[in-house]
């Protein structure tokens, strides 16, 4: 699955016209469109930094990496004239002026961080977009009437130091700063630890505490798009999602010596299960998800009856009624187990996520950028969750999603193509001028 792709980024844009490069003039007829070229050269120099032999990423939150990576992307920022802070939590602010400077500011960008097996684009491709609209305003020399902030969050992935969205979560409320910055990694370094060692404790007062509007390009991290054939999915929320671990309990026996009648089998009560849980989602089509992802069993020997098995569940809605049903067609079918059976099932909640649903405005806006730039377009509900999820809740906010290669993400064979990334950043270009105003 290695890619070669990734260096293939002049010979795929040559066949472009040169204005789909080039930032216009202020007043040029030409359309005005971010430099795909420079955008894919930024993505593959961030990639360098934690750089994995099979083409991907390892650049996790609050390692030395992270903050090579982090004084790269602010080496950029200062290039281009922003003033760059950073809060309490890590997260990285830099702020284009506008022409009405104390106006609350519109808000884009994603993060940086990566999965240990990690890809290029996930979170990197959000915020150099970002990047990339700045720098497009800045060589036209277009002013906007509010101030434009790019982000980067913290720890968006969450797999040294849970939670994931740590960044977005302290800033939206949802997370406790203290208890974000006491959380421990597998070494029992707390986040608190690791954001002092690579010198990113920075000041909340210093940074915007409100936003006009929040963006978030992505890539989309499913199938959907590439299906579809289509360029852009224009976000219009996320699906709420609510966890939670089972643990069936029979009895261990000799497989030989217990006849069938007498068994008190875990793992047969498991199987119900998992038949349940995907046969619930499949009832609540198009948005219902309904996963088994992690699977345990007791004594996990070839010949003994197991007798413990746990799992986990995981359902997903784009409605709270619905996932709300959902969970209570799974109770029942877990009622049914027991009382066809001599197995205990024990119910313990882990996740409960409310359903997002992205601010009008900011759909629209994202909409109309697709419409610009003429990519084919739908609308799309998010199954994963992004730091627009926690932001949505403080803020007006959407997302903008591009296809990746047959869905795959949180891998090294994750891929966009070079004319994905600059169609998603035209989108996130004009979707910004859109909510952030043009100076006449």
């Amino acid at each position: 699955l290695q890619h070669n792709k990734d260096k293939d980024m002049t010979s795929a844009l040559s066949n472009q016209d040169s204005s789909q490069r080039t930032s216009p003039a202020r007043h040029s007829t030409q359309p005005l469109n971010v430099d795909g070229e420079r955008l894919w050269q930024t993505l593959m120099e961030l990639a360098e930094i934690g750089g994995t032999p099979r083409g991907g990423c390892n650049r996790q939150a609050l390692t030395e990496l992270d903050r090579q990576g982090r004084e790269l992307l602010i080496r950029w920022c200062e290039a281009e004239g922003l003033e760059v802070r950073f809060d309490a939590i890590g997260n990285i602010f830099a702020r284009r002026a506008g022409r009405e400077d104390s106006a609350d500011p519109i808000v884009i960008g994603s993060h940086i961080d990566t999965q240990p097996t990690g890809g290029k684009y996930d979170g990197c491709f959000g915020v150099l977009a970002a990047l990339e609209v700045i720098r497009t305003l800045n060589a036209g020399g277009i002013e906007t009437e509010r101030p434009i902030e790019l982000v980067s969050w913290t720890n968006e992935e969450g797999c040294r130091f849970a939670p994931c969205m740590m960044g977005s979560g302290v800033f939206a409320g949802q997370v406790a700063l203290e208890d974000a910055l006491s959380r421990t990694d597998a070494d029992g370094v707390t986040a608190g630890e690791a954001l002092k060692a690579i010198g990113y404790v920075g000041d909340n007062t210093a940074c915007p505490t409100r936003f006009a509007g929040y963006l978030e390009a992505h890539i989309e991290q499913g199938p959907i798009l590439e299906d579809t054939g289509d360029t852009i999915g224009v976000v219009t929320g996320a699906l709420g999602l609510k966890w939670f671990d089972v643990t069936i309990t029979g009895m261990a026996a000799h497989s030989g010596s217990t006849p069938m009648h007498l068994r008190q089998d875990a793992l047969l009560g498991a199987t119900r299960i998992v038949e349940a849980v995907n046969r619930i989602a499949q009832s609540h089509q198009p948005d219902g998800r309904g996963t088994v992802g992690a699977f345990q069993l007791l004594p996990n020997s070839r010949n003994v009856i197991p007798g413990q098995v746990t799992l986990s569940v995981d359902f997903r809605h784009s409605e709270s009624g619905v996932l709300e049903t959902m969970v209570a067609e799974f109770r029942r079918a877990l009622d049914e187990i027991v009382g066809d059976s001599a197995l205990g099932i024990n119910v313990t909640p882990t996740a409960d996520y409310p359903p997002q649903h992205f601010h009008p405005d900011c759909i629209a806006a994202v909409r109309q950028g697709a419409l610009a730039g003429g990519y084919a377009h739908r609308d799309i509900v998010s199954g994963a969750g992004h730091d627009a999820v926690f932001i949505g809740d403080i803020a007006p906010a959407a997302m903008i999603f591009i296809p990746c290669e047959k869905g795959i993400s949180h891998n090294e064979a994750e891929y966009a193509t070079p004319e994905d990334i600059t169609a998603g950043a035209n989108v996130l270009l004009h979707a910004t001028l859109s909510l952030a105003g043009v100076r006449e």
